[in-house]
């Protein structure tokens, strides 16, 4: 059927409530067909097969900031929005934001979305699902003839991943107006910096604060994700209800040892950096797995000079640390830092450490979360409250509104890999369940308190 996003079956209003029965089983949801159309799910997943042709990486999906791949996602996005009747153009730093127009003027406007860029070889599903769906269930909205009272923008995030400056959430934090000026002159891996690629993608670095958003404009902003975990396949459940996002710190850190030949320097002699680094790797691991809800990954470690006969002279690699409890992520990075202290001390090393990304855990607000999970009932389907391990654009944007998240169910709980999958059927029930939402959200009550 193509790009078909309504049924006429029932011969009902898209935005009229429908009485709903016990879910057909787990991973279907809610009666088929009904108020809210059909085939939405097959839309969705054929505009994200559209999607995840744009890669700089032949054979695997990488999309970065700012590259010719993103305007080329951005363009697809554009066009889509376009046809779900709403108006779209690039912010100031390179988002894409689509506008619908609402029945009631002067209304705060909801805004929802997530992001377009991608890990390197990434999965098709982590941040493109939560913008197409949306922009599908407009388009659903626009071919019945329906509005809905207030405004609607959905937006795809440039910059999620930080995959190419390495400094995470750039597109959200400018639009809720908590974008550092001090990022334009970081550097990626060609020495590119992003004032330069913001000129080379056609925008102007001194016009960044243009993206950001007033916060007496905005009702709310509601994101739906693959959960990238294994918990609703688990209980055999479609979709769930975030209510906190973990906090997080990234680490880049440099051991300065002493290089030298491999045959020649005894080993009581030596400072290898390299020796000094696996201390440091199985010392984030130890710390972290002592610390309730924290979690520490080393993920990029780089050896110089990276010769087989050479003793390491110096040693790169990034730190992550998670958890949902600042206290504890606070407490695993203090003894993170006083282990490689004591690493270096003992090996004659020097670790040089820098904070390259750090967000606090961030909880969702309580009436987005009751929302969401009176859509979720409204499908027939039991309300699972979950919370976030893993970062969202959700965190930036909590520092302008109330933020709420919709989980989807994802095969193996896989994530930031090609293996990351998830069912056309399961996204059918997001997107009805976004419509309840949708229809029955109310941008005039008041905010929660944070």
């Amino acid at each position: 059927m193509g790009d078909e996003v309504t049924s006429a079956a029932d011969g009902g209003s898209v935005v009229g409530p429908v009485a709903r029965g016990p879910a057909d089983d787990g991973r279907t949801g809610g009666a088929r067909g009904g108020a809210h159309g059909a085939h939405l799910g097959r839309v969705i997943m054929q505009w994200l097969d559209e999607l995840s042709e744009c890669s700089e990486d032949p054979g695997e999906l990488t999309r970065r900031y700012l590259t010719p791949e993103h305007a080329q996602a951005a363009d697809i996005v554009m066009r889509r929005m376009r046809e779900a009747g709403m108006s779209a153009w690039l912010d100031a730093v390179g988002n894409v934001v689509g506008r619908a127009p609402g029945r009631q003027p002067g209304t705060r406007r909801l805004i929802l979305g997530s992001h377009l860029d991608t890990v390197r070889n990434a999965g098709k599903f982590d941040g493109a699902l939560g913008v197409m769906l949306p922009i599908v269930c407009l388009k659903s909205l626009h071919e019945r003839g329906e509005r809905l009272d207030y405004p609607v923008d959905v937006i795809a995030f440039g910059d999620e991943e930080g995959l190419r400056f390495q400094a995470t959430l750039i597109g959200s934090r400018a639009v809720a107006g908590d974008f550092d000026p001090e990022l334009l002159s970081v550097g990626d891996e060609d020495g590119v910096a992003l004032r330069e690629a913001l000129r080379d993608f056609g925008l102007d670095p001194e016009a960044v604060d243009e993206a950001r958003y007033r916060r007496d404009d905005v009702a709310g902003y509601v994101e739906v994700h693959i959960e990238q975990g294994p918990v609703l396949e688990a209980e055999n459940r479609p979709v769930g209800v975030v209510t906190s996002i973990a906090g997080a710190t990234r680490l880049r850190v440099e051991i300065i040892g002493r290089a030298g030949h491999a045959g020649t320097v005894p080993m009581d002699l030596r400072r290898d950096a390299l020796a000094a680094a696996s201390e440091a790797v199985i010392a984030v691991e130890r710390i972290c797995s002592g610390i309730a809800g924290a979690v520490g990954t080393v993920g990029v470690l780089r050896t110089l000079p990276g010769a087989v006969n050479v003793i390491p002279g110096a040693v790169e690699f990034t730190v992550d640390v998670r958890a949902g409890n600042d206290g504890h992520r606070r407490s695993a990075l203090r003894q993170i830092d006083e282990a490689f202290a004591a690493i270096a001390a003992r090996r004659g090393g020097l670790f040089d450490t820098v904070t390259t990304h750090e967000t606090g855990a961030c909880e969702c607000s309580p009436g987005l979360i009751d929302r969401l999970g009176g859509a979720v009932a409204a499908e027939g389907l039991a309300v699972r409250e979950l919370p976030s391990g893993a970062g969202h654009d959700a965190i930036a944007m909590a520092h302008l509104t109330d933020v709420g998240m919709l989980f989807v169910r994802c095969r193996d709980g896989i994530s930031h890999h090609p293996a990351e999958s998830m069912t056309e059927a399961d996204a059918e029930v997001a997107a009805r369940v976004m419509l309840r939402f949708l229809e029955r959200f109310d941008p005039n009550e008041g905010r929660s308190s944070r």
